[in-house]
């Protein structure tokens, strides 16, 4: 498998691609529009052909490139259904298993930081979004956020990955790049170390964090996978 990964360093965001060397085919995880010409030239460089553009979630601190990626690559775009973006043109479940050439890419459905965030596993590593950071995770106090909820998520959906699991999270403010499913459970100042539910609830309600700076530019335009949100007349 062709793998990437990408760095977008004003909000920390990490975009993901990954390739069929047989088919040439291949997904980006969570591209960001700032960066879509970077994306395009990448995938030529390496002769893929881009399939799917795959959101983790409606994202707050970014604008979406996967409308933009659509108009000029015919890529389709992927979230799941209860995000709230139904321009997207596969509307994903828990379970769903999507197909790029050799590569089989597992749905695993992860609410907690939004109701439509979902984690992608392929083979041996699993991409989290916000829901599972390395040393942390995302923020529950805005857009559909529930702690109890994303505990929940975490434990049943990633911690019972197999323990030498790669993860790949959506976000990194510390200079990492990647960890794995046992030093999460181990040593995860918010979710690993044997914390109950509520010892989590009761830490994420302290964290007291400010509103991300993008959000009201990047809410209305990720409903609309990154494009100008229809305005409707009459």
């Amino acid at each position: 498998m062709i793998f990437r990964q990408l760095f977008e360093p004003d909000i920390f965001t990490y975009t993901y691609l990954l390739g069929c060397e047989r088919t040439r085919r291949a997904v980006l995880i969570d591209p960001v529009a700032t960066e879509v010409d970077n994306y395009i030239d990448l995938l030529k460089k390496l002769s893929l052909k881009l399939l799917y553009t795959m959101e983790t979630h409606v994202h707050a601190d970014h604008i979406t490139g996967s409308g933009l990626l659509r108009e000029r690559l015919g890529s389709k775009s992927v979230v799941h259904r209860d995000a709230g973006a139904m321009c997207a043109d596969l509307l994903v479940t828990d379970g769903v298993l999507l197909q790029v050439g050799d590569i089989e890419i597992e749905v695993r459905h992860t609410p907690g930081h939004t109701n439509g965030c979902v984690s992608y596993v392929v083979g041996d590593r699993v991409f989290t979004g916000d829901a599972l950071f390395i040393g942390g995770c995302g923020r529950t106090d805005f857009q559909q956020g529930d702690a109890g909820r994303l505990y929940d998520s975490v434990t049943s959906k990633l911690f019972t990955l197999p323990p030498d699991t790669l993860v790949y999270p959506g976000h990194d403010y510390n200079g990492n790049t990647v960890s794995t499913i046992k030093q999460e459970v181990a040593k995860n100042p918010r979710l690993g170390g044997g914390k109950t539910r509520e010892e989590f609830i009761d830490i994420m309600s302290k964290l007291d964090l400010p509103y991300p700076k993008y959000i009201n530019q990047a809410l209305p335009a990720n409903r609309a996978c990154g494009r100008e949100p229809a305005v409707r007349h009459g």
